[in-house]
């Protein structure tokens, strides 16, 4: 038996996620259904995380068992044809060790949350970029950023319908960065709560648009009270950008 590493990236526009769902169209469904058609037979695909419905990814990574002799390269190439339609693409095909675990042996989680800040339409990045046409202050958004850092409890920032067993997480890194007239949020951590991250880009936004001040994200930090978060931000800006192990 072999296990194969894959690295993944995808539109999620119009799909309900990564996590296969009856009578739902979903990355990891699509994903499956083309690996059967070039292997034969049934395959389970487990990965790195969950994205949620209309999160994009760069960098997601999966893995599967497969006890045929294939060869990575093919399985690159024949996946990829089934999924050409699908706005779905394999990167990379690598043979594994069997103890790899794309989920469990994650050491860091790197999300890219794109914000677009001008009145004008969005065209190329519509429905791939959370277009807010009221000013940002860029230097509001840095601090506000910062203090995302550390370990926290996230009760704030969390979904009421998230069912991890702690509220805790530590951030190695939050930053905001302007790339391409682009406003990137850059954050980093080996695990994130349900929602979390839009959560998070939603506040510093606030803090943005002048309806926070700094000590106003401090008090929702503190107050462990998902009420005290501001409204969350859009899926369309949100990207697994990569994984690390």
């Amino acid at each position: 038996m072999s296990r194969f590493k894959c690295i993944v990236e995808y539109d999620g526009k119009k799909f309900y996620g990564w996590q296969s769902q009856p009578h739902r169209n979903t990355i990891q469904q699509c994903i499956e259904t083309a690996l059967q058609k070039i292997i034969k037979k049934k395959i389970k695909i487990f990965g790195s995380g969950r994205t949620d419905s209309g999160v994009h990814a760069i960098g997601q990574v999966f893995h599967f068992d497969y006890d045929g002799r294939l060869h990575a390269f093919k399985i690159l190439e024949g996946t990829n044809h089934f999924l050409k339609k699908k706005n779905i693409s394999i990167i990379k095909v690598k043979k594994v060790k069997k103890k790899f675990n794309s989920r469990k042996n994650a050491i860091l989680r790197i999300y890219h949350y794109i914000i677009i800040n001008r009145k004008s339409n969005l065209s190329l990045m519509n429905g791939r970029a959370w277009h807010v046409k009221k000013k940002l202050d860029i230097k509001k958004m840095q601090n506000a950023a910062k203090l995302f850092l550390g370990k926290h409890d996230f009760t704030t920032f969390r979904s009421k319908s998230c069912n991890a067993k702690s509220p805790i997480k530590t951030i190695e890194y939050s930053r905001i960065k302007i790339s391409d007239k682009k406003i990137i949020y850059v954050v980093k951590s080996r695990s994130f709560l349900q929602h979390q991250v839009r959560s998070m880009i939603g506040a510093i936004k606030y803090v943005g648009e002048g309806k926070w001040n700094i000590d106003d994200l401090k008090k929702a930090i503190k107050k462990k009270n998902r009420i005290s978060c501001p409204p969350v931000a859009p899926p369309c800006g949100l990207y697994l950008f990569k994984v690390q192990y």
